[in-house]
């Protein structure tokens, strides 16, 4: 036969009271831990998720169109590059002749 034992009930309420505030105790401290970590981050005016995300994206599509503009340059510059040595052979052609023929007058006069 098994008898009560007041003792080990008191004990057994006691713990059971014991595990019931601990675990009281620990929720309470999560929370003030999570309220004073939310205003150390609301302190330090960090970006939320969706800000950073926007920014991202508004990142991306200006390198995309960096990239294009960068493309578009390059195709018009190999365009224009065969008139460029052209105009200046034209133009150091046209100096030459100037000079030459000032040298000329001058020796003339």
């Amino acid at each position: 036969m098994q008898t009560r034992n007041p003792l080990l009930n008191d004990f057994a309420d006691l713990m059971t009271d014991a595990f019931g505030a601990a675990q009281a105790m620990g929720e309470e401290a999560r929370s003030v831990f999570r309220a004073r970590a939310d205003r150390m981050v609301a302190e330090m005016d960090l970006v939320t998720r969706e800000e950073f995300d926007a920014v991202k994206s508004a990142l991306d599509a200006s390198q995309d169109e960096i990239a294009a503009l960068t493309e578009r340059l390059a195709a018009l510059e190999a365009v224009a590059k065969p008139k460029a040595p052209a105009a200046k052979t034209a133009a150091k052609t046209a100096a030459s002749k100037t000079a030459a023929k000032a040298k000329a007058a001058k020796a003339k006069s």
